[in-house]
């Protein structure tokens, strides 16, 4: 684990403990839950809203889906769906998957596509949901962000910046997911695979008992 090497200050707030925390009681995880979700949704709504440069590009002050996303990354911490690799690689991929299908049907005319844009929005769920199956990045909001660029114009109309703007908003969540889950928990449980189980050790055999017995 590299995490083990870096000093203990910076460790922690990466999710590295050096023996597993105590458990807390109900009402911190209430709190911090509370105090994570709305720190994270109002980042990136201020990004997104404050800053000129999305602005300009018309850009939405936040992705719908990640109202979802913070149940789980704030809420559910501990759930293998909440952690890094399912949360940036869930929404990457759902936005593009989203993205590709979409634009492949705009290749319609308008009105064709009005009426087909179920049809646009149901694909590119159902193939981001395979997706995630076998990259293991299943990040249940990511769903919506894959059928967005389908059923919402504002989405659509940004495009492939769809991509940036989903990797940033992951960004924005999750550093605040690092600085309000580590002061009185502990997250993330991994960052990529989760960690194996030591074996069990063998049970010492039985007083008397030689390998040529016969059970």
């Amino acid at each position: 684990n590299v995490l083990v090497h870096l000093p203990s200050w910076l460790s922690r707030w990466l999710g590295y403990r050096s023996a597993p925390p105590p458990k807390n009681p109900d009402y911190i995880i209430w709190l911090w839950s509370f105090i994570g979700a709305f720190c994270g949704i109002s980042a990136i709504q201020a990004v997104f809203e404050q800053a000129q440069y999305f602005v300009k590009r018309k850009v939405p002050t936040i992705v719908a889906s990640y109202g979802a996303s913070a149940v789980l990354i704030y809420g559910a911490i501990e759930a293998p769906l909440a952690q890094p690799r399912a949360l940036f690689g869930g929404h990457f991929f759902g936005a593009l998957i989203g993205v590709i299908i979409t634009k492949l049907f705009q290749l319609l005319p308008p009105e064709r596509f009005e009426e087909l844009a179920w049809l646009a929005a149901s694909l590119s769920c159902a193939t981001a949901v395979v997706v995630m199956q076998i990259t293991k990045t299943t990040h249940p909001p990511a769903g919506a962000t894959a059928l967005l660029p389908a059923v919402n114009a504002e989405i659509r109309d940004i495009g492939w910046y769809y991509l940036p703007v989903i990797l940033l908003s992951s960004a924005l969540a999750f550093v605040i997911a690092l600085l309000t889950n580590n002061i009185q928990r502990k997250y993330p449980i991994y960052w990529f695979t989760p960690p194996v189980p030591a074996p069990h050790p063998a049970p010492p055999p039985k007083a008397g008992a030689s390998s040529g017995d016969v059970t």
